[in-house]
């Protein structure tokens, strides 16, 4: 029987994992410089995936590094609980006390270092200097670095600007710093997530390189999937359609089309859709969990406009908002970098107004028009599922928010909508349309040969 590659709710393994090349080769450079880097994205998109790379000694070998003169410790701010500075430094010592069974006398020093409490910043001092007298050097992989920027019963405000300017100590001012290289991954810039700074302080995070999990790009899409000459371009766009090459989302329609495949099935687009609706559906709930108020807001209205023409018998006009989205670039950006959504070009073939296209056109700085839609038709889908579940008490809760971006009337115009929506749900959540695109898409025989998988 057929292994299936695809990874389903765990990090990729390093042998099975693709593309990232512009990012590891950031990550080599500021290794290599003994500089330090801030991997920031949305759920899904591979961060603890990358860093479990970077900690492979087969990708140091691949960039012509040296695996066994540095010293990797990989850990996530989530093992932290309640997260406090004195945490997150025994964290740091525990685990290289045991990755240094080769280093004796190391192992021992911090073994001494891990009885006196409190742990601090300090004690990690001592250790990089024992490793810089042996020619080694400390690349510090923490995950979820959100943790640390939040405040819990434990660890105050001020513990939170302390640790952090413990951290810039360290990394930017320290002798030790030629013996360190720090990489941590967040859901957001550091720069959103961190306290707010005063006129006359000097940014805490400015001493990192600032890199995005995006999206796949089209090659790392067709490679992780598996395409081959044989994989019918239909069946790859509508992947692309309902994925937006968030990773996780691959990761999940590779696993579906395998297993069909390892059980010799015809695929059943009815069976693809329904069962690829309901294991990602946690995905999207915490994709919009972490939006804020406003780009929720946005995020509504976008799959509003792009349900025009699909409540039978119910027309709406909604064009009047579409100035919002070009008040709101701020948001917008955000939800682009988090994956979320995409501006692409308005060619003449691309009709919005007769519902041929999803999305709202949005006018550019420079005066060019550009249509913003959902990278995954998924989740607008789930949006618009969520809307017709919707109670009175949420819906007031949504008005309020709407009235911080739109006159009144506007408000009401978008109310009335989301009620058709909410008493047509049976309507609006029907999966005929979703099913018979997949079907469209998916080859009419089996699907051996169509991929490369191994």
């Amino acid at each position: 029987m057929q292994s299936n590659p695809f990874t389903v709710g765990q990090t990729v393994p390093p042998e099975r994992f693709v593309g990232r090349r512009s990012e590891i080769d950031a990550a080599f450079d500021q290794i290599h410089n003994r500089s330090h880097l801030a991997i920031w994205g949305g759920p899904g998109m591979g961060k603890s995936s990358f860093l479990k790379k970077l900690a492979s000694p087969q990708v140091w070998e691949e960039y012509g590094q040296d695996p066994t003169q540095a010293v990797i410790v990989l850990f996530s701010c989530l093992n932290i609980s309640p997260f406090t500075a004195s945490g997150f430094w025994k964290e740091t010592l525990s685990h290289l006390k045991d990755i240094l069974d080769g280093e004796p006398s190391l192992q021992t020093e911090v073994r001494k270092l891990l009885e006196t409490e409190p742990v601090t910043k300090e004690s990690l001092r001592q250790v990089l200097r024992s490793l810089g007298r042996k020619d080694k050097f400390l690349v510090l992989l923490v995950d979820d670095y959100d943790v640390a920027l939040c405040e819990n019963p434990q660890y105050t405000r001020d513990d939170v600007l302390r640790f952090l300017s413990e951290c810039r100590n360290l990394t930017y001012h320290s002798k030790e710093r030629r013996h360190l290289s720090m990489i941590v991954t967040s859901l957001q810039r550091l720069s959103e997530l961190g306290p707010p700074l005063d006129q006359f302080s000097s940014p805490w995070y400015n001493h990192y390189l600032f890199q995005s999990l995006k999206p796949f790009t089209d090659s790392e899409f067709q490679q992780l999937l598996g395409v081959s000459p044989q994989t019918p371009q239909a069946l790859q766009d509508i992947i692309r359609e309902i994925s937006g090459g968030h990773p996780a989302l691959l990761q999940n329609v590779g696993s579906l089309l395998c297993k069909q495949l390892r059980e010799g099935q015809v695929l059943d687009a009815k069976a693809f859709a329904k069962n690829f609706e309901s294991d990602t559906r946690h995905i999207f709930q915490d994709i919009w969990a972490r939006c804020s108020s406003e780009e929720q807001t946005l995020l509504v209205l976008i799959a509003l406009c792009g349900l025009k023409g699909r409540l039978n018998k119910h027309n709406y006009d909604l064009s009047s908002i579409e100035l919002i989205f070009s008040q709101k670039e701020q948001n917008i950006s955000s939800l682009e970098e988090q994956g979320v959504l995409v501006r692409t070009e308005l060619t003449k073939d691309k009709n919005v107004k007769n519902g041929s296209v999803k999305g709202v056109i949005i006018r550019t700085e420079q005066g060019e028009k550009k249509l913003l839609s959902f990278t995954s038709s998924v989740m607008e889908r789930w949006i618009i599922q969520e809307l017709g579940n919707i109670n009175q008490e949420s819906m007031e809760k949504r008005r309020k928010v709407f009235l911080n971006l739109m006159s009144k009337e506007q408000v009401e115009k978008v109310i009335q909508v989301i009620k058709r929506v909410r008493s047509n749900k049976e309507q609006v959540n029907s999966t005929l349309e979703w099913f018979n695109k997949v079907s469209a898409a998916l080859p009419k025989g089996t699907i051996q040969g169509l991929f490369n998988w191994s």
